[in-house]
C-alpha cells in the first residue's frame, strides 16, 4: 500500500471527526437537522476512509454504502451493528434534508452523534491495524 492511500485514508477520517464536532455544535444551538446531516457525513467519510486504503471509491452514496457492507460488514471485518447505524443515519439525514416537515428529535440526534462517534472509533481502530500490519510486513 502506498503512502498516498494511507494519507487519503487518514485525511478522510479527519473529515469524519470534524463532522462529529460540527454535529455537536449544531446540536448545541438546537439545529437538529444540521446535526443529523453532519452525523451522517461523519459516517460516510469514515466509510470512504476505509475504501481509500484499497484505492476504491464511488460517486454515489448508495454505492459506497453497498460496497462497504458487502466487503467489510458481511465478511465480518466489522460488526453487523455498523450496518444498522449506517441505515439509521442515512434515513434520518435524508428525511431531514429533503422532507420539509420532518422533525428530528433531540433524543434522535443524541443517538446519531453517539453512533457516529462509535462508528469512527471502530473505523480508526481498523485503519490503524491495517497500516501497522502493512508497515510490519515491509520491515
Amino acid at each position: 500500500m502506498d503512502q498516498a492511500r494511507k494519507d487519503l485514508s487518514k485525511y478522510r477520517l479527519e473529515q469524519a471527526k470534524q463532522c462529529i464536532k460540527s454535529a455537536e455544535v449544531l446540536y448545541d444551538i438546537d439545529d437538529y437537522k444540521g446535526a443529523a446531516n453532519r452525523s451522517y457525513y461523519s459516517i460516510f467519510h469514515a466509510m470512504r476512509s476505509v475504501l481509500a486504503l484499497e484505492a476504491t471509491d464511488f460517486k454515489k452514496h448508495s454505492a459506497v454504502i453497498s460496497y462497504f457492507r458487502k466487503t467489510y460488514i458481511k465478511t465480518g471485518l466489522f460488526n453487523v451493528d455498523l450496518s444498522d447505524i449506517i441505515s439509521e443515519a442515512f434515513d434520518i439525514r435524508s428525511d431531514s434534508d429533503y422532507d420539509d416537515f420532518y422533525l428530528v428529535s433531540k433524543e434522535d440526534i443524541q443517538t446519531q452523534i453517539k453512533n457516529a462517534k462509535y462508528f469512527c472509533e471502530e473505523i480508526e481502530k481498523y485503519i490503524n491495524r491495517v497500516i501497522d500490519k502493512q508497515s510490519e510486513e515491509q520491515q
